[in-house]
């Protein structure tokens, strides 16, 4: 099947789902059709300084003897990460129309986002030879180590008997904290 001819159900789903889709696609289409460019290595995302600096050292105990700047680092990491696993999902409260308008965005991005790297030929070796696939492990080892300094330090906020976000969002201070 063409590129097109996938694209077309995709359309026809896109405009019987509704104008909430179709503006989902419309934000998320620059994305999703310059992806050839991350692969050509011309467009580089930005890794968050909060990553970088734990990257450098995920275990920094400096200035990290207050609830409060334990809370303030954590915030930061949730941040450039986004929730942590500990914490509830937060309440959507969509109707299913709308979480079945967002799953077709979805797979209207991901169909953009396929066709539009189709026609790269030799896409790995493309992406090893322009630095992007190197440049994909980087943000990856960026966002581990973010992670992990979340976790360290909600770990030391538990220590210290902080309330979350300073600590896991189940923990709960005995009211002995070091605030």
């Amino acid at each position: 099947m063409t590129r097109a001819g996938r694209l077309l159900p995709l359309a026809l789903l896109i405009a019987l789902a509704g104008c909430s889709a179709a503006g989902q696609v419309r934000d998320g289409f620059a994305d999703a059709a310059t992806q050839p460019l991350a692969d050509l290595n011309v467009r580089r995302d930005q890794i968050p300084t909060v990553l970088l600096q734990a990257q450098a050292n995920p275990y920094d105990r400096r200035n990290l003897n207050r609830c409060s700047t334990i809370a303030a680092e954590v915030r930061r990491l949730d941040e450039a990460l986004g929730p942590d696993r500990d914490e509830p999902p937060a309440p959507n409260g969509s109707t299913l129309n709308e979480r079945m308008e967002d799953e077709i965005a979805e797979a209207a991005l991901r169909a953009i986002r396929d066709a539009s790297t189709d026609f790269i030929p030799y896409r790995s070796w493309i992406r090893a030879l322009s630095g992007a696939q190197a440049r994909s492990k980087q943000v990856q080892d960026a966002v581990e180590a973010g992670r992990l300094r979340r976790a360290f330090l909600k770990g030391l906020g538990m220590k210290q008997d902080c309330a979350p976000p300073a600590s896991p969002g189940w923990y709960r201070p005995t009211g002995r904290s070091q605030r």
